[in-house]
C-alpha cells in the first residue's frame, strides 16, 4: 500500500481530530496506481508549528486553515513557497468567499474546502489532491527516465560513431603524410576501408532517421495494396551481389502473390533488414530461405539462414536499439545495431510481432507476423 503523509493545520482541536479520524482509516484506489492508497495524518495547532514540521519533513498533502492566530494560512503559504514543491495544499476555512479562494490559489493552494464540511466532502477533496500529486510525480518520473534514455542513446551513438571516425582519421593522416611512400597504389586499401566505414555510418544514420520517424509518429504512412512477393524479390535483388560473391544461394518460397494493405516503404524496411542480415551473418556457400504465407488478414514472413547462429542468451538481447552480438565470429561484420529494433517497431504498428530461433553454428530463423491494415486511407496520414 502507498501511504501519503497529510498534515492538518488548524487552531481548533475538534477540527484536527475530526479530520484525523476521517482520514486515518480512509483507503482509496486510483486508476493510475495499482496499489491501494492510505493516509498518515499529523497535526499542528498553529502556523508556526506547521512551518517547523514542514521544514523538517515536508508532507505530501497539507490541509491548512485560513484564519489562525498570529499567522494566517495565506501567510504560511508565502513562507513555505508551496509553489516550488510537490506538496498539495487544500485551504479550509469558515470565511469562504470567491476573493479568498482566488487569493489562496494564487499563492499556491490546489483546492478550497469550506467549513463546515461532511466527511465525504473531505474525502472527495483529498482524493482529487492525491490524484493530482501522484500524476505530477509520474510525469516527473517519466521526464527523468526520458532524459536518462536520451543520455544513454547519445552515449551509445557517440561510441558507435567514434570508432569508424578514428579509423578514417588514421587512414587520412597516413595518406596526408605519405607514410607509405609516393606510390598511390599503396594507399588503395586504406581508401577502400575508409569507404566501407563511411558506408557503415551512412547506414547507421539512415536507420536512426527511420527509427525516430517511426517512434515520433512523424513518418507519413501511405497505405495501399502491397504484394509481399514482389517486394521480397526487389529486396533479394539488392543483396544478390554480396550473396553471389560469397556463393550464398537465396530461395523464395511463395508460389502466388501475398497481398496485404500496408505502407510499402515499411514492409521494404522489414524485408531489407532481415534478408541483409541473413546474408551478412551466413557462412560462405550458405543458404537463405524466405517463406511468405497469408492466413486471413495475417501475413507471416520467415527468413532462415545457415549462418553462425547465436545462443539463447544472445537471442534474448536482440530487437533493442544499438544491440549487436559481438564475438570472434561477428566482430568483423559491420552493422548499426538498429535494424532489428526497427523491424520490431514496425511489426508492432501492424499489431504483429517478431521473434527468432537460433542455434550456434547452425543458423537462425526470424519470424515476423503482420496484420493487414483494415482500411485504405484516401490520403497519407
Amino acid at each position: 500500500m502507498q501511504t501519503l503523509r497529510t498534515l492538518v493545520v488548524d487552531d481548533e482541536l475538534g477540527m484536527r481530530l475530526g479530520i484525523q479520524k476521517a482520514l486515518s482509516r480512509y483507503k482509496m484506489q486510483l486508476p493510475e496506481v495499482t496499489e491501494e492508497i492510505g493516509f498518515i495524518v499529523e497535526m499542528a495547532e498553529s502556523a508556526e508549528e506547521a512551518i517547523e514540521k514542514i521544514t523538517t519533513d515536508r508532507p505530501d498533502i497539507l490541509l491548512l486553515d485560513y484564519k489562525m492566530p498570529n499567522m494566517s494560512g495565506l501567510d504560511l503559504l508565502e513562507r513555505i513557497n508551496v509553489q516550488e514543491s510537490e506538496m498539495v495544499t487544500i485551504m479550509i476555512t469558515a470565511y469562504a468567499s470567491l476573493e479568498t479562494a482566488v487569493t489562496a490559489i494564487k499563492k499556491g493552494a490546489f483546492d478550497f474546502l469550506a467549513k463546515p464540511f461532511e466527511p465525504n466532502e473531505l474525502k472527495k477533496a483529498i482524493k482529487k489532491a492525491a490524484q493530482n500529486l501522484i500524476l505530477a510525480r509520474q510525469v516527473r518520473k517519466l521526464e527523468q527516465e526520458k532524459h536518462q534514455v536520451r543520455f544513454q542513446f547519445i552515449s551509445v551513438l557517440g561510441h558507435e560513431l567514434k570508432s569508424p571516425l578514428n579509423a578514417i582519421e588514421g587512414y587520412l593522416n597516413i595518406i596526408h603524410e605519405h607514410i607509405s611512400g609516393d606510390d598511390l597504389k599503396a594507399y588503395d586499401g586504406m581508401v577502400d576501408r575508409s569507404i566501407v566505414r563511411i558506408q557503415g555510418m551512412k547506414k547507421m544514420i539512415a536507420d536512426l532517421l527511420d527509427l525516430t520517424r517511426i517512434e515520433s509518429g512523424q513518418k507519413k504512412r501511405e497505405i495501399g495494396a502491397c504484394d509481399l512477393r514482389t517486394l521480397t524479390k526487389t529486396a533479394i535483388e539488392g543483396v544478390l551481389p554480396t550473396a553471389n560473391a560469397r556463393n550464398i544461394t537465396i530461395e523464395l518460397n511463395a508460389d502466388e502473390p501475398v497481398n496485404m494493405l500496408a505502407d510499402a516503404s515499411e514492409i521494404e524496411i522489414v524485408l531489407n533488414n532481415l534478408i541483409t542480415n541473413a546474408v551478412k551473418y551466413n557462412r560462405d556457400s550458405g543458404k537463405v530461405r524466405i517463406t511468405l504465407k497469408k492466413e486471413d488478414d495475417l501475413v507471416k514472413i520467415a527468413v532462415s539462414d545457415t549462418g553462425i547462429g547465436m545462443s539463447a542468451e544472445d537471442s534474448a538481447k536482440l530487437f533493442k536499439e544499438f544491440v549487436r552480438i559481438k564475438n570472434d565470429k561477428t566482430r568483423h561484420i559491420d552493422g548499426s545495431g538498429l535494424g532489428l529494433s526497427i523491424v520490431k517497431k514496425i511489426a508492432t504498428i501492424y499489431n504483429g510481432d517478431v521473434n527468432v530461433t537460433s542455434q550456434p553454428n547452425v543458423g537462425s530463423t526470424f519470424n515476423v507476423r503482420l496484420r493487414s491494415e483494415e482500411n485504405e486511407p484516401t490520403e497519407a496520414v
